[in-house]
């Protein structure tokens, strides 16, 4: 599983020209599955998430949670993360999960955020979605289960 995380000021998602979710200052998450995740790693990325500290506290440090800002999260279910392009120039998607594992895990990591966290707003599962977004550093970080769990 990957986290792809952008520190925003603004961010949102839409479909079909219409605005479907949209956060202030937060993260957007972009959220990607492979054959062999599950909720046990879905949990430790969402732990990883939550807790992170890359907001700035007063002397400018790179000290603050979401929690501690009462930052937002737009969450983005993106197969594309699993893109394999070692051959030729089309990607394979062979290591993306399947539709019915990626969507199941996309809705359970929304529903424990939401435990979580007061606004979360999300994509829509498998559409062709555009994304918006002001990026605040900027600040982007990858959360990859094969290097955390």
């Amino acid at each position: 599983m990957k986290f792809i995380i952008q520190r925003v000021t603004h961010a949102e998602v839409c479909v079909h020209q219409e605005t479907i979710g949209e956060i202030g200052k937060g993260f957007l998450v972009f959220i990607g599955v492979t054959k062999e995740d599950n909720q046990e790693i879905a949990d430790k990325l969402i732990r990883k998430l939550i807790n992170l500290r890359i907001f700035e506290d007063e002397h400018g440090k790179t000290n603050l949670s979401l929690q501690d800002v009462s930052g937002e999260l737009l969450l983005v279910s993106q197969f594309t993360l699993y893109a394999d392009c070692k051959k030729g120039n089309r990607p394979s998607f062979i290591r993306a999960g399947d539709p019915e594992l990626a969507n199941f895990l996309y809705e359970y990591i929304i529903a424990e955020c939401r435990k979580q966290i007061p606004i979360v707003q999300t994509g829509s599962f498998g559409a062709d979605m555009k994304i918006s977004l002001l990026n605040d550093g900027p600040f982007t970080i990858l959360l990859d289960s094969e290097e955390i769990c």
